[in-house]
């Protein structure tokens, strides 16, 4: 039985970028700074993508998503596995600082506007309607503290982004959190 060539597809540089929702000049700019070349030219000096480019594309378009700069997808794509978690790592422990500066930035508007109804209108709980929420699910202190013990020996950093979102004081923090950590889970 004869075998049959598979026959892989080949993009133009329009069809590419379209495929991902970019522009061509997008491609264009790729092209130049090295992090996704043609696999090869048209007799026409067209440039022609393959398979493999279209995936390397899909890669670079999830790495933007991610929110890494071209010189750091750049530097992923052509350094071994273990760097690729590092940056990533760099990454998310930036955008942990990020969401922190904006929930800072979103309790100091408040302060400043002097009216805590508009938190409301945020994604944010303070610590009062933390309190009254956990107390709506029929939890006393007692629970409330084993709540944090666990929360604490589970994760520690997210406990202190937690405690950090409802905008309590950096002592309070730290009391709740060296009390959490005491206690036997």
């Amino acid at each position: 039985m004869a075998k049959t060539a598979t026959i892989e597809p080949v993009y133009r540089i329009s069809q590419l970028a379209r495929l991902h929702g970019l522009s061509r000049s997008t491609l264009l700019y790729y092209d130049r700074i090295g992090l996704l070349r043609p696999s090869q030219r048209s007799r026409a000096n067209y440039r022609v993508y393959s398979a493999a480019d279209r995936r390397r594309l899909a890669q670079i378009c999830r790495y933007r998503s991610a929110g890494l700069s071209l010189q750091e997808i750049k530097s992923i794509l052509t350094t071994p596995r273990h760097k690729t978690v590092q940056a990533l790592e760099r990454r998310l422990e930036a955008l942990n600082r990020e969401i922190r500066a904006l929930r800072t930035q979103q309790q100091v508007i408040v302060d400043l506007l002097k009216d805590r109804s508009l938190l409301a209108g945020t994604r944010v709980l303070d610590k009062a309607r933390w309190v009254a929420v956990l107390r709506g699910a029929g939890l006393d202190d007692a629970a409330m503290g084993q709540w944090h013990v666990a929360f604490e020996h589970m994760s520690p950093e997210a406990h202190q982004d937690f405690l950090e979102s409802l905008g309590l004081s950096a002592p309070e923090i730290s009391e709740i959190r060296s009390w959490s950590a005491e206690k036997i889970f």
